[in-house]
């Protein structure tokens, strides 16, 4: 059975390590203007993203209305009709598990963060400048969890909905096509929901503030991937094969004709003739 347990204190990491005691806010007049009309409201208490101390559950993967997708720092359900869309790092590491909707992507991540609230309200800020430094429009907006960034750039539309935790922050990124991120559409509030029933297993390493909680794929998952990345290789293989045995089987190209050495001329030899 899903439940919630009663909020515990977590033992905490020195606070220097995060650096969260000479934190300094971010300062963005125009931004801080949006945020303070944004405001801080939170939705329902019993409602998540919850903290993997707080399921009173065997299995933290038995979620609300169907299994939740363990990726490590992260438990997500997966959306009705949704796929699974891996974006991978340079050194083959997971970066990044996107669901795939057919009203657009929803990508749910989560970070470390210190001791002191108040980490996504510094996202947020930086966030909206450096959207709107690439001319993209950007609005604050207030959502069940506080402060949502909402903006239209030139490829996509895009929201960001951030929710601080004990010791992490939970960032959900919804792209789409234009109009497919308004507060009111049935992409948001897919994301909302995934939200809602979201846990972060935070784990008791040590990490840098800020830092993207590592993302771990199930096992099936996995051997998927390294059996479609073995097969990607083995094609490559076989391609640059053929094309060698293609160029070993093509004919021999005909021998340069020699060229005819230059004829004297009435008034000298050529090279005579080329210094006049």
């Amino acid at each position: 059975m899903f439940g919630r347990k009663k909020k515990t204190d977590v033992d905490e990491e020195p606070t220097s390590f995060f650096g969260d005691e000479n934190d300094e806010s971010v300062e963005i007049d125009e931004v801080e203007d949006d945020l303070d009309v944004a405001g801080d409201e939170f939705g329902d208490e019993s409602e998540g993203p919850y903290d993997i101390t707080e399921i009173d559950s065997d299995d933290p993967t038995a979620g609300r209305d169907g299994q939740r997708l363990d990726l490590g720092s992260v438990l997500v359900p997966m959306p009705t009709g949704g796929q699974l869309q891996v974006e991978m790092a340079p050194n083959g590491s997971p970066q990044a598990v996107h669901l795939v909707t057919e009203h657009g992507r929803i990508t749910v991540a989560a970070y470390a963060a210190p001791k002191s609230p108040g980490q996504w309200r510094e996202v947020v800020a930086e966030l909206a400048q450096s959207l709107r430094d690439d001319n993209s429009a950007v609005s604050v907006e207030n959502g069940p969890w506080g402060r949502e960034l909402a903006a239209v750039t030139a490829n996509m539309d895009l929201r960001f909905i951030g929710v601080d935790g004990p010791r992490w922050m939970v960032r959900c990124v919804v792209a789409g096509p234009s109009g497919s991120t308004a507060a009111n559409t049935p992409l948001v509030a897919i994301a909302r929901d995934i939200l809602r029933d979201t846990v972060v297993n935070r784990g008791s390493e040590p990490h840098p503030v800020r830092t993207p909680l590592p993302v771990v794929l199930p096992q099936v998952l996995a051997e998927q991937l390294a059996a479609a990345h073995e097969q990607q290789l083995a094609t490559a293989q076989q391609q640059q094969v053929a094309a060698q045995q293609q160029q070993q089987s093509a004919p021999p190209a005909p021998p340069a004709r020699p060229t005819p050495p230059p004829r004297s001329g009435e008034s000298g030899s050529a090279m005579q003739q080329l210094g006049q």
